[in-house]
């Protein structure tokens, strides 16, 4: 089968390698899935350049998740799913024309529904789901604040706290995504690189309730200083890693910005710091991953959430489409058609 193979670390144009790989082994409680098509995440930037513990050894098939038709299944499948049309979060291995995933990971959806649409409910409208329903509950009124609030989580996350009756403060790096934020339902939205978005909304706005921070690193104090009483801090990445150097000392810079936190303050202000690692949920949590997967898609059908398609490319321009998403000019779903 073909596949895009990230066979060296560094930058997009390099690191990939399209070529004939066998086909992945399904393994009993597994299905193999043709794929139709799958998507770009932030992790798979981080994989790319070794900075993602997680990823796999090289030579390495990256992909969080795919859509596309199931053709094979193990025998402890207990339900039979071939011929259906599903998506799927695939624990690595999507960018290629077969994949493996747990029964688990999977959901049926329907022969007409958007393949772009479906990939951002997988990895980007789950992890929104769980850090927003599940890890902590956004109630009516709250304040939030949304990093990256142009991206796939991020537009994710801003329609569902906006379900809830939440008030959102999306942050982005260019003018020409403050739209985008405002028509995705931010009540507020900020060029953080033209202004100190802490100093905005301690003068326009006060305190927030949460914040939902994919960026982590200078942030985090930011953040923190700017939790109500009763506040949540829920990290789900660490973008700013990206700009500093690989190796000891340059991570060692990275987690000295984020300084120490003394628990006692968190128990005086009833205050919580939470982590969100749906690679690890899914593994250790399946039932809470098939929760998600099944509930966004509901929402989806309900139209009740829209994912957005940022940009739609082939297998062979892999490079393109990564180089792109790390530069943050892209906005919502990457998506990459077989």
């Amino acid at each position: 089968m073909k596949a895009a193979v990230l066979t060296k670390y560094g930058n997009a144009v390099s690191a990939f390698t399209i070529k004939e790989i066998n086909e992945p082994l399904v393994k009993s409680d597994q299905v193999k899935i043709k794929v139709e098509a799958f998507g770009l995440n932030f992790a798979d930037v981080m994989a790319r350049k070794g900075m993602y513990a997680d990823a796999p050894a090289l030579p390495a098939v990256l992909g969080y998740e795919v859509v596309g038709i199931v053709v094979e299944q193990g025998k402890d499948v207990p339900v039979n799913y071939i011929g259906k049309r599903v998506v799927g979060f695939t624990r690595f291995g999507g960018y290629a024309e077969f994949a493996v995933t747990s029964y688990m990971a999977i959901v049926v959806v329907d022969a007409t529904d958007d393949a772009g649409k479906l990939l951002a409910l997988a990895t980007q409208y789950c992890t929104a789901l769980y850090a927003s329903s599940y890890i902590t509950t956004i109630q009516k009124n709250d304040v939030v604040l949304q990093h990256a609030a142009a991206g796939g989580v991020g537009t994710a996350l801003t329609q569902l706290c906006n379900l809830r009756g939440a008030k959102v403060i999306g942050l982005t790096g260019s003018d020409d995504k403050l739209d985008y934020l405002k028509n995705n339902g931010c009540a507020e939205a900020i060029n953080y690189k033209k202004v100190n978005y802490k100093e905005v909304i301690e003068k326009k706005i006060g305190k927030i309730d949460v914040s939902f921070n994919s960026v982590a690193g200078s942030t985090f104090k930011k953040d923190l200083s700017l939790l109500n009483f009763g506040g949540r801090l829920v990290c789900y990445g660490a973008a700013e890693r990206m700009s500093g150097k690989l190796g000891f000392l340059s991570t060692l810079g990275f987690v000295f910005k984020m300084g120490m936190i003394m628990p006692v303050k968190l128990l005086m202000k009833s205050q919580s710091l939470i982590g969100v690692n749906m690679l690890r949920i899914a593994d250790n949590r399946p039932d809470v991953l098939k929760t998600c997967m099944d509930e966004v898609y509901a929402l989806y059908k309900a139209k009740k959430i829209e994912p957005s398609i940022g940009s739609t490319y082939c297998l062979t321009d892999i490079a393109i489409a990564h180089d792109m998403f790390e530069k943050g000019q892209t906005t919502g779903k990457i998506v990459i058609n077989l």
